[in-house]
């Protein structure tokens, strides 16, 4: 009987480890609203990180649309400033988390603020590679949140949905025999005009090539930050923590000695599948999201 017990221990031990959810939420009493975005933007600054944009999405939603259900809304994008630049140099595909996101959301009828990140767990399922690299930053990360906060609650999202369409969007332009500046030029000019007039905005761009130094794997390295506030406001009704996925980071990369330019995003299957997004709604936009990103790279690469 003993040699059962302890069995059920191990094996309800081992099923709760891998029924974590995707997301690391934090939540934290704000009552008295001391609590803000640019607090723990400051935080991260502060810790090693660079950040991209901290988006006010509860704003933008309030002048789009009237109003937006939140007393805050916010998505920082960001990176850390030594760890992810190692990360870019071991795997390419991994610039679609640098920046990476994190949610910082309060309803208006609630007294906590609540922090969503993106699990290295889920990071490493989404590039289908594994790397102790991105366990670091998720430490880092959680570090600061929790120095910060030290009164902070942290758990994970429900058990991601299962998912079986690709969680990595990429798509190459072929470069052979061509200038490669020249092409990455057009390239860039074609996607940032067609994204423009699909209603995608890029509040953010960043230019690594520089950062690897002489020994540098790439001939060129960049990430733009591109985001729909369409999409988040459909989402933010029934999953306001899916914010950790905004906004999208875009990666554009040629690696030394390849005849392509690779270009590649985080598919939206990862906001229905982390989030656990089931609404109409919410699936229809992002869906759309999807097919006009594809669209786009698919029309850009040819």
């Amino acid at each position: 009987m003993r040699k059962i017990v302890i069995f059920m221990i191990i094996f309800l031990s081992i099923t709760s480890l891998y029924a974590n959810g995707d997301l690391h939420i934090y939540t934290v009493d704000n009552k008295a609203g001391k609590i803000t975005p640019s607090m723990i933007q400051k935080a991260f600054a502060k810790n090693g990180f660079t950040i991209g944009i901290n988006s006010d999405i509860h704003d933008g939603l309030t002048k789009g649309y009237g109003e937006s259900g939140f007393k805050i809304y916010n998505a920082i994008s960001l990176y850390h400033s030594t760890i992810s630049l190692r990360l870019l140099e071991e795997q390419a595909d991994a610039g679609i988390f640098v920046p990476m996101g994190v949610a910082i959301y309060q309803t208006e009828n609630e007294t906590n603020l609540h922090i969503a990140v993106v699990s290295a767990q889920a990071q490493t399922k989404i590039l289908a590679k594994k790397t102790k690299l991105l366990g670091e930053v998720e430490s880092s990360i959680n570090k600061v949140i929790m120095d910060l906060l030290p009164n902070a609650k942290h758990a994970y999202s429900q058990e991601s949905l299962n998912e079986t369409r690709r969680l990595l969007t990429s798509y190459s332009l072929d470069v052979k025999g061509k200038d490669w500046e020249e092409s990455k030029e057009t390239l860039e000019e074609n996607f940032e005009e067609q994204f423009a007039e699909a209603g995608f905005v890029m509040p953010s761009y960043f230019d690594f090539s520089d950062e690897f130094g002489k020994d540098s794997p790439y001939d060129f390295y960049t990430t733009y930050s591109i985001c729909k506030i369409d999409v988040i406001k459909a989402v933010s009704k029934v999953r306001p923590e899916a914010a950790a996925f905004a906004p999208c980071t875009t990666m554009m990369y040629k690696k030394k000695g390849e005849d392509k330019i690779v270009m590649g995003f985080t598919a939206v299957y990862n906001w229905l599948s982390s989030a656990g997004i089931t609404d109409k709604a919410s699936i229809d936009a992002l869906v759309k999201a999807q097919t006009d990103f594809e669209s786009i790279l698919n029309d850009v690469t040819k």
